[in-house]
């Protein structure tokens, strides 16, 4: 009896995308001319950009899956893994992450996230000023301990 396989595992082809094709396209010309100029990518991004171009392609690697009821066939090719600028995988290892600390390190204790939005033109200013955005960043972590420890009731206010 031929099983319907057709809800399973559907392959990415990332060599369809318009980002693929702009970075397979243009990323030779850009180092050639970062070249010229007598510069390089660092060497992680350079790592970056080679992964992603090899990422969820079948000649770059892959596995054959076998149905043993069927015998239906199925590759699957290598991801990257990586966090950088392809989406797949990006999404897989954030989800992952959030997984493994949710499971394994939070372990069900209470916890609060803290979300800081600064006002646009205030990031452009601190982005210019890093020693600036540390001291900013110290009196808001200042803050938010002190108001944790005033709830959590050790000190009084």
């Amino acid at each position: 009896m031929l099983e319907d396989h057709s809800h399973t595992y559907k392959r990415h082809r990332p060599e369809q995308t318009l980002l693929y094709q702009l970075v397979e396209h243009h990323y030779p010309e850009f180092l050639e001319q970062l070249s010229h100029k007598g510069k390089l990518l660092p060497k992680h991004v350079e790592k970056e950009f080679e992964e992603f171009l090899k990422c969820d392609r079948l000649e770059h690697g892959f596995l054959r899956l076998v149905c043993e009821d069927c015998k239906y066939e199925k590759l699957v090719a290598f991801s990257c893994k990586k966090r950088g600028f392809y989406p797949s995988c990006g999404a897989r290892r954030m989800t992952e992450s959030a997984k493994l600390l949710v499971d394994a390190v939070l372990n069900g204790y209470p916890i609060r996230q803290w979300v800081l939005s600064l006002p646009i033109p205030l990031r452009l200013l601190l982005a210019g000023y890093p020693k600036q955005l540390r001291k900013v960043m110290q009196i808001i972590h200042r803050t938010i301990s002190t108001d944790i420890i005033h709830r959590a009731g050790y000190l009084k206010k």
